[in-house]
């Protein structure tokens, strides 16, 4: 009955045509696999079509029937923009274990997003939409092949036997076996730290972990191989920030791993950990830190003169970062590239640390979530000590201490010349204690004698510049041609280049004075699509309509309290004395946005003129919908203590046109955005933060 959905299936609109791309065989007929390159036409909104200059998408699926085992496995997975997005599919149908009269029937399926030209969150409604189809409508497909097949006289298939040659072996192949799943996805999903995609089940498994309440544990084998040892107060610890992480941005959530360095950063306080992720967070977006290893080339000034890389490992598995610091010029760095590439730059060898650390977890089959860094001050001067320079320094640390918590597994620093205590004052107040703590400082030789590096790293990898016999590969350093170096103003272009590779503006929103942005319609119908975060405190959120323009906006001089570099401000448009009712109106109820949360949304407008998107501080006593306020706003209204929220924000005007037949696919949501990701999971506490007007 299922091989009768193929070439294509009237039952299945979008299911256009199908190729075969290979098929197997056996000499015995018990398997039969073939694999098939199937046509899709996907119903998405013309829009986004026409952005991925694509009518169709392409999927490949492998179907393994297995007679002897009595078993039909599916495997699915996109072939169009597997770059971009990734579509695991897996289904099977078994013999019950109990009653050979019965089919046993499983799906799952995965779905990790990593970009799609700004519309992440649309593809992933539209993912959700059609895989939800997909499922209510497959029971009902087979079954009118079923009685297609019984019309036509078919109503049992004999039983697979073995050739008569293994007759003799054929009375053992016939015992009741149990149910096989189609592929382990429950292990396959703790066991990557729920891996940063979506994984939908139609069959609930006890084995699997879910986020659903406080009391939920994890699996022992997962914690032991990803996590390491935990107590039980610190697994709860974790499940309980995952699942407020869950509730609170629908969409992509950073890997238990991750959370985890944020909980031991904070000694497991979840509040302090909770604000420090969510900062994290709304910084890896704004500035796209997600991309930056797919996105971002170093300058050749730093491929050739910046004298540090990655060597090997150290004896505990943790990846090897050498640093020759004393052989690098810092002060020509800073005059030929300026503080921001160099930051960036730091960040990119962040980034690959992590993903390095993810291999060596496979590689070594133990939890290695930090690495090692070797630091070689053998030819450190005073000149390392230019001010700027040291400035740089401290912002990198601040940077690095702020979003990459307990990556630093041990930091070795070798060779320290005398002018090493001057550097190590002006720096060490910025550096955790928990940091300092890992710090291993050996002057001169000292680190060739007991209790020095051999202690931490293998004789075979020693780099030959410190006595060893292994060749190291990091750059030598050395002077950066004053030819290379750039003037002040050209740098300070080059840094705003760099850091405002973002569409989001950043806002500081008082009691008393709310931030407004104003939207200027002139075709009704038009869209007003809005994405934003709020990064403290909690914030309503409005729109408004009026016919006549406001004044030219008024900073607020308390707008100079900034989140980010590129500079929060706060803008107030509506006059003290317009009259809500009179002088604007209210297109939207308004929303209330916990501290934590992203919001998308979408609001089609009925009539030309002015709209205004505001965020408006939100008092905790106006929010109670109980009796009892929850413990978080009560925590929350202590933490606000200055009646000052910060938001991030974007936002966009699609024209009626382009947009016409889709409404309904930009329905407002909370969504994440990382890709330090797990598992997405939509919440069934997120509000909506638009309706549709009519």
């Amino acid at each position: 009955a299922y091989e009768r959905r193929f070439p294509t299936c009237p039952l299945i609109p979008m299911f256009v045509a199908s190729d075969t791309v290979s098929e197997y065989k056996s000499e015995d007929e018990a398997i039969h696999v073939i694999e098939r390159r199937c046509k899709l036409d996907i119903d998405a909104p013309r829009l986004l079509k026409k952005i991925a200059g694509v009518d169709y998408v392409y999927f490949v699926q492998k179907n393994s029937l297995n007679r002897r085992e009595r078993t039909l496995h599916i495997e699915a997975y996109n072939e169009t923009f597997s770059n971009r997005v990734i579509i695991n599919e897996h289904c099977s149908y078994t013999v019950h274990p109990d009653n050979e009269d019965w089919t046993c029937f499983e799906q799952s399926a995965s779905l990790d997003i990593k970009s799609f030209f700004g519309f992440e969150s649309t593809v992933e409604k539209i993912a959700m939409k059609q895989y939800t189809s997909n499922i209510k409508k497959g029971k009902e497909i087979i079954e009118y092949y079923l009685k297609q097949l019984e019309e036509e006289g078919i109503t049992f298939v004999p039983r697979w036997t073995p050739p008569v040659a293994c007759k003799s072996e054929s009375s053992t192949c016939h015992p009741r076996r149990p149910v096989s799943p189609a592929i382990n996805i429950p292990e396959s999903a703790t066991k990557e730290g729920l891996s940063s995609k979506e994984i939908l089940n139609t069959s609930s498994s006890p084995s699997e972990p879910t986020a659903g309440t406080p009391d939920d544990k994890l699996d022992a084998d997962y914690i032991k191989r990803y996590l390491g040892d935990l107590t039980p107060m610190q697994e709860s610890c974790l499940i309980r920030l995952r699942q407020w992480l869950q509730e609170t941005h629908k969409g992509k959530i950073p890997k238990d791993e991750h959370i985890l360095r944020f909980l031991r950063a904070r000694d497991f306080n979840i509040d302090k950990a909770r604000e420090i992720l969510c900062q994290s967070l709304t910084w890896r977006k704004q500035h796209q830190v997600d991309y930056i290893l797919d996105t971002w080339n170093p300058p050749q000034v730093l491929q050739d003169y910046y004298a540090g890389g990655w060597h090997h490992h150290d004896k505990d598995g943790r990846p090897l970062y050498v640093l020759r610091l004393g052989q690098m010029d810092t002060k020509g760095l800073v005059r030929a590239l300026g503080e921001e590439a160099l930051l960036r730059y730091v960040l990119s060898i962040n980034e690959e640390g992590l993903r390095r650390c993810e291999e060596n977890t496979k590689v070594f089959g133990r939890p290695i979530s930090s690495w090692t860094c070797l630091v070689d001050l053998e030819g450190l001067n005073m000149r390392h000590l230019w001010r700027p320079g040291v400035k740089a320094l401290l912002r990198i640390i601040e940077v690095v201490e702020a979003n990459y918590p307990e990556t630093l597994g041990r930091l070795l620093i070798l060779r320290a010349p005398r002018v090493f205590p001057v550097l190590w004052t002006l720096v060490s107040p910025f550096i955790d204690d928990n940091t300092r703590k890992k710090f291993l400082i050996y002057a001169g030789n000292d680190y060739q004698g007991p209790g020095g590096l051999l202690d931490y790293i293998d004789k075979e990898i020693i780099p030959d510049f410190l006595g060893g016999e292994c060749m190291c590969e990091v750059p030598e350093g050395g002077l950066v041609p004053k030819s290379l170096y750039r003037t002040a103003e050209e740098l300070e272009n080059e840094d705003i280049k760099l850091w405002t590779e973002t569409i989001y503006q950043s806002a500081s929103v008082f009691k008393g004075a709310p931030h407004e942005v104003l939207i200027q319609i002139v075709d009704a119908s038009s869209v007003i699509t809005w994405d934003f975060d709020v990064c403290k405190g909690d914030i309503v959120f409005n729109i408004f309509h009026s016919k006549r323009a406001p004044q030219p906006p008024k900073k607020d001089s308390l707008g100079a309290h900034s989140i980010t570099s590129p500079g929060g401000n706060n803008v107030q448009l509506i006059d003290k004395v317009w009259q809500l009712g009179r002088d604007y109106s209210m297109v939207e109820s308004p929303l209330i946005c916990k501290e934590g949360e992203s919001v998308q949304g979408s609001h089609v407008t009925r009539w030309p003129g002015f709209y205004i998107l505001q965020w408006k501080f939100h008092s905790m006593p106006a929010c109670a919908t109980t009796n009892l306020p929850r413990v978080d706003d009560v925590l929350a209204s202590l933490q606000v203590s200055s009646h000052k929220c910060k938001v991030m924000y974007y936002t966009e005007v699609i024209g009626s046109e382009d947009f016409r037949g889709s409404m309904t696919s930009l329905e407002s949501s909370h969504s994440g955005f990382s890709q330090l990701s797990a598992a997405t999971t939509s919440s069934s506490q997120s509000h909506s933060s638009s309706m549709i007007s009519r």
